[in-house]
């Protein structure tokens, strides 16, 4: 398990931070929805970069001016189709997207959790490429990774997507390793499919970060 970064390397003062990241189909949205559910508030940048590339979003008239006109949809959003195929085809293209991206779903993240710290006990923020992306660990107090085997991601995705499986493994394929995700995490919850398990470990993990957070308010005073 990794060491919580230092809270002098995170980028404003937020309150406490949980960074919660996981593998496509490992769950996420049903961990941060039971940690949001015990009172936690929640950050997530899927959102933020789904507004980012909506019609008319703040990311779009440098995405048309990197990768042309034909990559904005008719209604201003980005073509996710064409883009999807271009990142999986051409060598750089998904680095190009993120080089655009990453900055301003940092920015618009922090805003939001310096907002959400003001009434919760701690924030949680939902980075699915929180490996990937590298400097989003130093961002955070603690890295919350959700777990689960590659068989189990897969046959979810399949399941919500219609994907086939060859398309699916692609996808993982793009994304940290399982290992790697493990290696950065301070916390882990494994979910393959023991609901009262997953719930009991989520209700310990709240009654950890909220006393972190208790403690880090204590500490600011």
């Amino acid at each position: 398990m990794a060491t919580p970064s230092p809270a002098s390397s995170r980028s404003e003062a937020v309150g406490f931070t949980v960074g919660l990241t996981g593998g496509i189909g490992s769950g996420k949205t049903t961990v941060s929805n039971a940690l949001q559910s015990l009172g936690a508030a929640v950050v997530d940048t899927d959102l933020i970069a789904h507004t980012l590339t909506g019609p008319g979003g703040a990311a779009m008239e440098a995405i048309a001016g990197e990768f042309g006109p034909e990559f904005v949809a008719p209604d201003g959003a980005l073509d996710r189709a064409r883009m999807r195929s271009l990142a999986f085809a051409t060598p750089g293209a998904k680095r190009r997207l993120e080089e655009i991206l990453h900055p301003l779903i940092r920015s618009v993240a922090d805003a939001q959790a310096r907002q959400a710290a003001a009434h919760a006990p701690y924030v949680v923020l939902v980075i699915p490429l929180l490996v990937e992306a590298g400097n989003w660990k130093n961002r955070v107090d603690r890295v919350l990774v959700v777990d689960c085997a590659v068989a189990t991601q897969i046959e979810r995705v399949q399941r919500r997507s219609g994907l086939d499986a060859d398309a699916v493994r692609k996808i993982i394929a793009q994304q940290a390793t399982r290992q790697e995700r493990l290696d950065a995490a301070d916390d882990v919850i494994v979910n393959e499919g023991d609901e009262q398990g997953l719930l009991q470990r989520v209700v310990s993990l709240h009654d950890l970060y909220s006393r972190l957070g208790a403690a880090r308010r204590l500490e600011s005073l």
